[in-house]
């Protein structure tokens, strides 16, 4: 669909949803196709989400898992409309106090903030998932963490390794170490993604965006997105309260944690290499590779983890370091795709 006949389908869903009228001001995107607008009306604001159909997000998985959350006394964004099968949708406006932007003001909350956040999680993993949510094996997560040799060692290298040792490591480690039981993860649980509601109580202070990718996984999977993120670091003395908190609730020592913990770190910093890579190479955002190095930095923590010697052996030999002269390679292909 062009941007003209986009844009029409946008202003015939809001005259529709009675906000025809409204001033509209572009918010910040995030990574997938997605947009955001704030809509002024009368004293009113909201939010209009616009993810236009194709392969992605699903704006029906949206709607079923805002439903989810809400029934549990969270707090997505609620509903006012929507056009599912055209990929628009009326949310309520939650504000702007992303946790990010708190923080950058007020540094001391960090540790309020996030473990609002973990209470959030465990509300989450208490009740029963909504059906028919994907749930992968351990071959598929580890598949989809051959991004890390498809992409990013691939943008360095100028070639596709042989990724068939690297998923059978990874594939080892999930099994053994972050195959257990299943519960529902929101996936891209981080600070960019949650906003706070202090006038609410309990977990309901936290504002809950971007979760339409849910799907059942291991427990300790949103905690390590929420304290190893790619996008801030997150206080020693933060990490470790909140990894007590969770273990508190689960009944377990947090040591108890630690081997599944660095699996699934290890898994998500290097499907991570792989997206920035990807969206600077595919997608011409260059600003995510300067964020490689934190995500490097996450993933030589977490292979430190006995149980991962041979995946560390494997990623010692497949991905180059991202040292300043590797990163300059990566954003001198920005937008060219050298690998279609």
């Amino acid at each position: 669909m062009t941007g003209d006949l986009r844009e029409a389908r946008k202003r015939a869903f809001l005259s529709a949803a009675g906000w025809g009228d409204a001033d509209r001001a572009h918010l910040s995107g995030d990574a997938s196709a997605r947009r955001y607008e704030r809509l002024r009306l009368a004293g009113r604001t909201a939010v209009l989400m616009d993810s236009p159909p194709g392969p992605g997000d699903d704006t029906a998985d949206f709607l079923r898992i805002a439903g989810h959350l809400a029934g549990l006394g969270l707090s997505p964004p609620r509903i006012h409309d929507a056009w599912p099968d055209e990929g628009l949708v009326l949310l309520k406006d939650l504000g702007d106090a992303l946790f990010t932007r708190v923080l950058e003001t007020d540094p001391a909350l960090e540790g309020t903030l996030y473990q609002a956040a973990v209470e959030v999680l465990l509300a989450v993993q208490a009740a029963a998932p909504p059906a028919g949510v994907p749930d992968l094996t351990a071959t598929d997560w580890a598949v989809a963490a051959g991004m890390a040799t498809d992409w990013y060692a691939a943008a360095i290298t100028g070639q596709r390794p042989d990724s068939g040792p690297f998923t059978r490591a990874l594939t080892t480690a999930m099994a053994r170490h972050a195959d257990g039981p299943r519960i529902l993860i929101l996936r891209d649980y981080h600070a960019g993604n949650l906003i706070w509601l202090p006038d609410r109580k309990g977990a309901a202070r936290v504002g809950l965006l971007d979760f339409q990718q849910a799907q059942m996984g291991q427990p300790v999977y949103d905690l390590i997105s929420l304290v190893q993120d790619a996008r801030r670091d997150v206080g020693a003395a933060t990490q470790a309260a909140c990894r007590a908190q969770f273990a508190a609730a689960m009944g377990q020592p947090a040591e108890a944690l630690d081997s599944a913990s660095a699996v699934i770190a290890a898994q998500r910093a290097l499907r991570i290499l792989g997206i920035f890579s990807r969206l600077c190479l595919v997608a011409a955002k260059p600003a995510y590779v300067a964020l490689i190095p934190r995500v490097w930095a996450q993933l030589t923590e977490a292979l430190r983890h006995p149980d991962l010697a041979e995946l560390r052996a494997v990623c010692r030999a497949l991905l180059p370091e991202p040292t300043p002269q590797a990163l300059d390679r990566i954003t001198l292909q920005c937008g060219r795709n050298p690998f279609r």
